[in-house]
């Protein structure tokens, strides 16, 4: 599979909101092999950030293209997911996910493509501009009663959490700010 123009680096700058937090977060790229099962998903990088100040911060997360001797056959051309996740004390709080469409990018092999997938003629596009961000209540300070307090509270009563552990829908990081919470993220408690 050909590696995409460079405006489709998975992300390009990928910008937090920090309170301080004295470990490591662990970021990983997953390139989601097959809808059916996690058994072809490939952890394409993964990288350790950290400890991190208070602040804005932006690095850049960049991997190579997946293996194709991974990727069922069945499931190369078409749609599928690039995932970004970032973990706090193993405990994943941030997904971002990339809509991906692998296609051959001329019109004959897409009317008529190969019976096995030809992988050096598809071209990988990534919908960079749309991601979906999923965001996880976790136990930020291994507090496990207010972490059992967050996930027994209602939804509809708006950020109940104190301002050092409560994250922003579509940076998934410690803050409680109205109105930034973006149409294409969700909660999941």
């Amino acid at each position: 599979m050909r590696r995409p123009s460079p405006a489709f680096v998975l992300p390009r700058y990928f910008k937090s909101l920090i309170s301080h937090i004295l470990t490591d977060l662990e970021w990983k790229i997953i390139y989601v092999g097959s809808a059916e099962s996690e058994e072809f998903d490939q952890i394409l990088d993964s990288v350790l950030v950290g400890p991190v100040p208070a602040g804005r911060h932006m690095f850049i997360f960049q991997a190579d293209a997946p293996n194709p001797s991974l990727i069922p056959e069945t499931d190369a051309v078409g749609v599928t997911v690039v995932l970004i996740t970032c973990t706090y004390h193993g405990q994943e709080f941030i997904r971002v996910g990339y809509y991906v469409n692998n296609e051959y990018p001329s019109p004959e092999l897409r009317e008529n493509p190969p019976l096995k997938p030809d992988f050096s003629q598809l071209q990988r596009n990534i919908l960079a501009s749309n991601p979906r961000v999923t965001r996880f209540h976790i136990n930020w300070d291994n507090n496990m009663d207010r972490l059992e307090a967050i996930e027994n509270q209602d939804p509809a009563l708006g950020c109940g959490l104190p301002f050092s552990c409560a994250p922003i829908k579509g940076l998934g990081l410690p803050g409680c700010i109205p109105g930034l919470l973006p149409e294409n993220s969700m909660d999941c408690i």
